[in-house]
């Protein structure tokens, strides 16, 4: 079993805790991918290749386990979770035949299968709720005669509420996030933006290009003041943003390829390493 670290300066409180490493074990992952913290501080982490949901603390420490079932028959490699007001989660990921988003409880029992198979060639990359809206956000790559980019917005039974983002250039969104406001924002790999629409799905406004970042981006997330942060991963660093895409500071710049963020309890922010397979938790400070 992987045993936590902690790594930094000598006041405690702005130290790193860096937990995980390649493996199989309890505390090991293979193909790490997205991650969401709970209220309470849980940390739920997409263990894809090793097809699980494993949870740890805030500290590192590991606490549990269960498997990605679709069906007694058939697992997910699950690449994203998130959580919802009830504190369930929603996972989406590569299963074959076709795309699920799974609802589990916290200790993994299956909940609610939404069956995202549609006409085309599509795959799931990221899910994200909107509690305030009780809505399942999934992104969404369409890859047909012009491959696009789009977002689903469904309600927890699957009924599709609308789709955000089909015009407006996207064309591999990989992570979505909600804001307090209830914005939509999502990262895409092939432009190298990051796309902003309102809660009703709205076009607002986009940032970063080829000729700014000229890196692939994927983990997205918001701090309490509605700052986005954004994981540049071959850029090996995790850059936060305003609201009006406006750059504000690197919150990380010696990490391996970030994959995936999430804001936590007291200010502080998950970053998941994907070479490594390892989980960093670090302090951040909000801007002024």
């Amino acid at each position: 079993m992987a045993v936590p670290s902690s790594l930094g300066t000598q006041n405690h409180e702005s130290r790193r805790v860096t937990f995980g490493g390649q493996g199989q074990g309890e505390g090991e992952f293979d193909g790490l991918r997205g991650v969401t913290v709970s209220h309470k501080g849980d940390i739920y982490v997409a263990d894809s290749g090793n097809q699980r949901i494993q949870v740890f603390t805030l500290k590192g420490r590991f606490v549990r386990q269960f498997p990605t079932f679709v069906s007694f028959e058939q697992n997910m490699y699950p690449l994203d979770v998130a959580i919802d007001k009830e504190e369930n989660l929603w996972v989406v990921g590569e299963t074959r035949p076709g795309d699920f988003a799974m609802q589990y409880s916290k200790k993994g029992r299956v909940l609610r299968k939404i069956d995202l198979r549609y006409t085309g060639d599509r795959t799931s990359s990221g899910v994200a709720v909107d509690t305030r809206k009780d809505h399942i956000l999934v992104a969404q790559t369409i890859r047909s005669y012009k491959m696009h980019g789009e977002v689903q917005v469904l309600r927890p039974d699957g009924t599709c509420v609308r789709t955000v983002g089909r015009y407006q250039g996207m064309q591999d969104p990989q992570y979505i996030t909600v804001d307090g406001q209830g914005n939509i924002i999502v990262s895409d790999l092939c432009t190298h933006s990051v796309y902003v629409y309102d809660e009703d799905g709205q076009f607002v406004h986009k940032f970063g290009d080829e000729s700014l970042w000229k890196h692939l981006i994927y983990g997205i997330c918001t701090d309490k003041s509605g700052n986005i942060i954004v994981a540049v991963s071959t850029g090996g660093v995790v850059d936060m943003f305003d609201n009006t895409g406006r750059f504000l500071k690197h919150i990380m710049t010696d990490v391996g390829p970030p994959w995936t963020v999430a804001m936590a309890t007291k200010g502080r922010l998950v970053v998941t390493d994907y070479d490594s397979n390892t989980v960093n938790i670090v302090p951040i400070t909000e801007p002024e």
